[in-house]
């Protein structure tokens, strides 16, 4: 066993010594490519979602430098009938590339660590070439004849060293390396099964082309028949619950919202993956209680810095996605590069990469998936250089405040600062707009409520509901919005329809807001009564 070449089985029997919510049919889609045109595989994801459990599990699987029929055992994979075709029959190289994000020249450190791990065992590999990456294909080539095995390449974390702030020269040369290692056909055709590499971000494009496109690339936005394994499925979560004694309906607030759509190959029908985050829900149900276990990443701070530059509105989405609202995202432009966001839709793209917003392929928008994402993108957006963002967010938790004081006119004004800082639709002209702005301006209620739409009521629907957390001793809100009419008349409706009727059994206040904008003082009028 080599530390890169071979390497046994011991990640992934670690894995397996805690609780382990089984994913290995990944490795029957692996197994279905392997020697084919398509065995080259990029699966992206966000941080913190099982990205290294998976490559543990496809290293102790192929790798001839350990006996892993006993790990796997009673697993998804032993039912596949390729189970013991391909197991340990591989040469492996693992390689983790956060090892190599302080060095200053990957390719050739990355290229000196498997040149010396083969030729510890094969002396005569690869001797008399020059050239770093000449030098690697043909130790390779030679190490493949002499042990009679292909490579199966499990690269972890493929994109760690363009995160950094390296050179351009330095990032496209590591680029070349996987090109020339997995772009060559005649030594990838001999010496490569398959190649697996995760990462946070897809493959680096140069303009509409992929640096690597060669590789087969399963994304956030776009899954296909990976959508199961990018994280814990809504069953998967369930049976953690009832096996922990948890809340289902807390782990589905804290760290569900993740809707993957895939087309199922064995049925042809289209399906949809509601992914929670793995980490977070394990971490949840360990310590027995849900909270924010996510930790920011270097990408999520390089990215503050375009939301604080406010690229074509970026800050007036963000804040919208906040308080609630799909924004409309397009994904086509984006390069795949942390350091190359051009515009508004790059910045919200690369949001949806990182798993801050979670995009829906069907309206091609994208919303803040749940409460512990939407608690670390409100913090960072607080903490914004940008005076005018942090300004807004403050003011929302002064608006919560005066609603719960029934300060009607410091609420209107709240909501009419709102609209003003550009909250608004292009087009106010009607209740949907004016809801829009009531939802950005209410973000601070995220941290107490659960917001519910059209609510529905048995006379009718309510425009919208904040229903209180959880042992959270804030009043229920229900919330009527009118269009040049009076926020009386508005009140008025919620009691002839009887909205509050669906709070009945919430045992708690409820306060009644009507909210109306007078088109012709252009004023916001609200008016609050207790029930």
């Amino acid at each position: 066993m080599g530390r890169y070449v071979n390497p046994g089985n011991g990640g992934f029997a670690g894995i397996l010594s805690d609780e382990y919510v089984d994913k290995t049919g990944l490795i029957s889609l692996v197994n279905a490519v392997i020697g084919t045109p398509r065995k080259l595989v990029c699966s992206t994801r966000p941080r913190r979602f099982g990205k290294t459990f998976a490559a543990e599990a496809l290293v102790a699987y192929y790798t001839c430098g350990a006996d892993s029929r006993a790990l796997f055992e009673g697993l998804d994979i032993s039912r596949d009938p390729s189970f013991g075709e391909h197991l340990n029959a591989y040469n492996v190289v693992r390689l983790d590339m956060t090892e190599f994000r302080g060095v200053a020249d990957v390719s050739a450190e990355v290229s000196r660590a498997i040149v010396g791990d083969l030729r510890a065992k094969v002396p005569a590999a690869g001797a008399g070439d020059e050239g770093r990456v000449n030098e690697l294909t043909s130790t390779l080539a030679d190490y493949v004849a002499a042990t009679g095995r292909r490579f199966v390449f499990v690269i972890d974390e493929w994109d760690a060293p363009l995160r950094e702030r390296r050179s351009k020269a330095s990032q496209e040369d590591w680029v070349f390396m996987l090109r020339a290692l997995f772009k060559n056909f005649t030594f990838t055709a001999d010496a490569i099964a398959a190649c697996y590499m995760t990462g946070i971000l897809p493959i680096v494009r140069y303009g509409t082309q992929s640096a690597l496109s060669d590789f087969d690339e399963f994304t956030m936005l776009q899954p296909s028949a990976h959508a199961p394994y990018v994280g814990f499925t809504e069953a998967e979560v369930d049976a953690l619950a009832a096996r922990h004694g948890m809340d289902m309906g807390e782990l589905r607030r804290w760290y569900d919202g993740y809707e993957l759509l895939y087309v199922d190959k064995a049925d042809r029908e289209r399906k949809v993956v509601r992914a929670y985050a793995p980490y977070s829900v394990a971490r949840a149900c360990s310590r027995g209680e849900v909270g924010s276990y996510w930790v920011s990443s270097e990408a999520f701070d390089s990215l503050r810095a375009y939301i604080d530059l406010d690229f074509d509105g970026l800050q007036q989405a963000v804040v919208q996605a906040l308080g609630g609202a799909s924004v409309r995202v397009d994904t086509h432009s984006f390069e795949n590069s942390i350091h190359d966001v051009a515009n508004r839709d790059d910045a919200l793209t690369l949001l949806c990469h990182l798993g801050y917003l979670a995009y829906d392929a069907r309206r091609e928008t994208a919303r803040v998936p749940n409460e512990e994402v939407r608690a670390e993108l409100r913090a960072a957006v607080a903490h914004s250089r940008h005076a005018e963002v942090a300004r807004i967010v403050r003011g929302s938790d002064a608006l919560l405040r005066a609603t719960w004081d029934l300060d009607e006119e410091a609420v209107a004004e709240g909501i009419a600062r709102a609209h003003d800082d550009g909250c608004a639709p292009t087009f106010y002209n009607d209740e949907q707009a004016l809801r829009a702005v009531v939802k950005s301006a209410y973000i601070a209620a995220a941290d107490h409520y659960a917001t519910v739409e059209e609510m529905p009521s048995s006379r009718g629907l309510a425009d919208v509901v904040y229903l209180p957390k959880r042992g959270d001793p804030a009043p229920a809100l229900v919330v009527e919005l009118k269009w040049d009419r009076s926020p009386e008349a508005a009140i008025a409706q919620v009691r002839d329809r009887d909205y509050p009727a669906v709070l009945r059994g919430f045992g708690g206040p409820i306060l009644l807001v009507g909210v109306t904008y007078e088109r012709k003082s252009k004023r916001h009028v609200c008016r609050i009564e207790e029930v």
